[in-house]
């Protein structure tokens, strides 16, 4: 992909991240959309990572087991809003991928036309996988970016669908794939029989339901004694992703009746790594499902609570993967259909190595415009008085898309002081995290008395 003017001798790119699994997303997003392998950014190719601070924002040990996405974890530091769009200004990038939640990617884009640059960057954003909740009102906080990635050819569909029927343009819409599909394809191992159960921090929700999956999942254990059977967790108990945790299956584990049998076991790590030697992947809605169909591993949707909206797993209607333990623990293997496969995006049939060509062609040529138009999100003070502001005031933004009175990117005045606004943001995502793990379940167990 060429620099956009001549005069530069690289193509900078910014991805801002505000969890872990959005990292990786706009990681490997910036990294397809520059180089169109999967491999290291070329030598004219520069990409910077900034995490959004908040409660979600990954720890080390978390960007480290998000696996290589081509930055050096050194390199990514930690930013405000605000101080993400004085960055954007003084540093002049060329892409900006908003790897954020909705409404963290509709006060950038305000913030980002605030500033008014002569030569503004392309922005790219996009969704980390599976979308099966708040279609409307997420797609119509990223709209106004230069480009929508969707996951799928079903998702394109969708996302046209809602723009052109609020009267939006449709244009920025871009059919891609989900940037970190990829690994060997499946092949069955003499003597290893692996079943992995994909955990979700916030599917299912209730103490109750995510009892019964952990339970089940220990029984099928028992019944299979040579079958090595795994629970890959996404963070450890304090850490927080994408959604809030309140319930872990560690400590869920902990009081389980009768212990674990010893073919159980609890692993963390990266998810590619993990299906490296996966069997069998069951799940009741994970974004795993599509990497290991990706590579043709066995795949299974669980219907044991049901088929339901909130838990997402109404997604997979029609893939063929639907079933339930009681099946799984009769040897049954769900077979998927491949009609619904070809919509998925999941490119199992090896139409992977070009799933982002459209995407780069359109960042590419919008690079190469003199200059681009300024940034219309759906939502303004016209459209959405009674919305917008509030999601901007979340940020520090004041209905314009300018910071807020008092809310200047600070400037650092030494080491001590820096230190002790680490130790204060590490003390507060302390007492956040504690509430909710440990304070809120007990207040709303207190409240169903």
């Amino acid at each position: 992909m060429p620099p956009r003017t001549e005069k530069t001798s690289a193509l900078r790119v910014a991805v801002l991240a505000d969890s872990d699994t959005r990292w990786k997303w706009g990681a490997l997003t910036a990294r397809r959309l520059t180089t169109g392998d999967g491999g290291a950014p070329t030598p004219r190719t520069e990409i910077s990572g900034l995490l959004l601070r908040g409660r979600a924002t990954p720890t080390p040990r978390q960007l480290a087991e998000v696996g290589d996405v081509g930055i050096d974890t050194d390199r990514v530091r930690e930013v405000t809003a605000v101080e993400f769009l004085h960055t954007v200004r003084d540093e002049g990038y060329d892409v900006v991928v908003l790897a954020l939640v909705g409404g963290a990617v509709q006060a950038m884009l305000h913030g980002l036309a605030a500033l008014r640059l002569p030569a503004r960057p392309v922005v790219v954003t996009g969704y980390v996988g599976v979308v099966y909740e708040k279609l409307a009102d997420g797609l119509l906080l990223r709209h106004g970016a230069d480009v929508v990635l969707a996951n799928s050819r079903h998702d394109a569909e969708r996302f046209r669908a809602v723009y052109e029927g609020v009267g939006a343009d449709a244009s920025s819409v871009t059919e891609a794939a989900l940037p970190f599909l990829g690994g060997a394809p499946h092949t069955p191992e003499q003597g290893r029989d692996t079943v992995v159960f994909a955990a979700q921090p916030s599917v299912p929700a209730s103490r109750a339901d995510r009892t019964y999956l952990l339970r089940r999942l220990v029984e099928h254990a028992r019944l299979h004694p040579r079958r090595e059977v795994l629970l890959k967790l996404r963070s450890k108990p304090g850490e927080h992703t994408t959604h809030i945790e309140e319930l872990p299956y560690q400590r869920l584990a902990e009081k389980l009746p009768g212990g674990l049998p010893p073919n159980f076991r609890l692993v963390y790590g990266h998810m590619g790594e993990v299906l490296d030697r996966t069997d069998l992947l069951v799940t009741v809605s994970s974004t795993a499902a599509l990497e290991s169909l990706h590579r043709r591993i066995p795949t299974a949707v669980l219907t044991d609570l049901g088929v339901r909206e909130t838990l997402g797993n109404h997604h997979f209607i029609g893939s063929g993967l639907l079933t339930s333990w009681d099946h799984l623990d009769g040897g049954a293997h769900p077979e998927p259909d491949r009609e619904w496969l070809a919509g998925q995006g999941v490119a199992a049939d090896g139409t992977y190595a070009t799933a982002y060509d459209t995407a780069r062609a359109r960042v590419t040529a919008l690079l190469a415009r003199d200059g681009l138009p300024e940034l219309a999100p759906y939502y303004t003070p016209a459209t959405a008085p009674g919305y917008l502001p509030g999601i901007l005031a979340r940020h520090h933004l004041a209905p314009d898309g300018h910071p807020l009175p008092g809310t200047a990117a600070p400037r650092e005045t030494g080491r001590v002081r820096g230190a002790v606004r680490e130790a204060v943001r590490e003390a507060a995502r302390g007492a956040y995290r504690h509430g909710v793990q440990r304070i809120a379940p007990v207040v709303r167990r207190m409240g169903e008395l």
